[in-house]
């Protein structure tokens, strides 16, 4: 991970300007690694899709590259407890993360701290951005920030899907017992950063198409052919979803996000995507 408040704003920059999120310092998602039942380990493992397996949490910059990631959880830990045994968490709550310090977003006088954004499947913090639950009316504060958080949010999504589409060991259930399945994981996270940092192979390994895009002229959504490649044979399964108690300072910093984007920080595609 970033061990500076400039790289860290380096990141934020980066999803400021790929796509329209300020102060953000990452997407966070987790997913479920699907194995063969571990010897003699009983339900450990077993989690609530009925099958077996260990959790991968993982943070990514705004180019599709692992900034953190960590595996080995078992299945039957609920998503609030993989987050909240990560390193990423506990470095978040004792703000050891050295992440810039607060400031206001463009046109604000309050000012909102830098932010992961995540899905229903993590807890709403002030430095952990998820979407509002239920359905809003288009053109609403509410409407505008969950599309802005999906569209930030996305890059991890494609981040998954695309290396779980290259490296076939991930597209069905593992044999291997746990400790072996963590170590191929993370081989598979540090090729997944090489080939995309090397110049001269990172359009053969992510070829333009392979991300999902936005088509501005017609107002559509362009899945990525990873999706298409995997989506019926990954064992890639997500966190559940499930809600939980937030403190009013972190649903006041998504209130300031809501309103910036439906503000100041609209964008001009955004009615005809939300």
């Amino acid at each position: 991970m970033p061990n500076s408040s400039n790289a860290w704003e380096l990141i934020a920059n980066d999803y400021d300007e790929l796509w329209n999120f300020p102060q953000c310092v990452g997407a966070i998602d987790g997913k479920h690694i699907v194995m063969q039942a571990p010897f003699n380990s009983g339900t450990e493992y077993f989690n609530y899709k009925g099958s077996f397996s260990v959790v991968l949490l993982a943070a990514v910059d705004a180019h599709y590259c692992f900034i953190f990631a960590s595996i080995g959880c078992q299945g039957r830990i609920s998503d609030g407890g993989v987050f909240n045994n990560s390193i990423l968490a506990k470095k978040i709550l004792n703000e050891s993360l050295n992440l810039p310090s607060p400031k206001a977003l463009p046109g604000q006088q309050e000012k909102s701290p830098y932010v992961f954004v995540c899905d229903d499947a993590f807890p709403l913090k002030e430095n952990l951005m998820k979407p509002f639950p239920g359905t809003y009316l288009r053109g609403s504060p509410q409407r505008a920030f969950n599309y802005r958080l999906s569209r930030a949010r996305r890059v991890v999504e494609n981040t998954f899907g695309i290396m779980a589409s290259v490296f076939r060991v991930l597209r069905k259930p593992s044999l291997l017992q746990p400790e072996k399945i963590n170590s191929i994981v993370l081989a598979c996270v540090h090729l997944h950063n090489f080939l995309r940092r090397s110049e001269s192979s990172k359009n053969l390994y992510c070829p333009p198409d392979i991300f999902d895009t936005e088509d501005f002229e017609n107002r559509t959504l362009k899945k990525g052919t990873w999706r298409s490649d995997s989506s019926e044979t990954t064992s890639l399964l997500p966190l559940k979803k499930c809600g939980r108690k937030s403190t009013a300072a972190a649903h006041e910093t998504r209130e300031r996000f809501a309103r910036y984007f439906a503000t100041t920080g609209r964008v001009y595609w955004q009615d005809e995507f939300e």
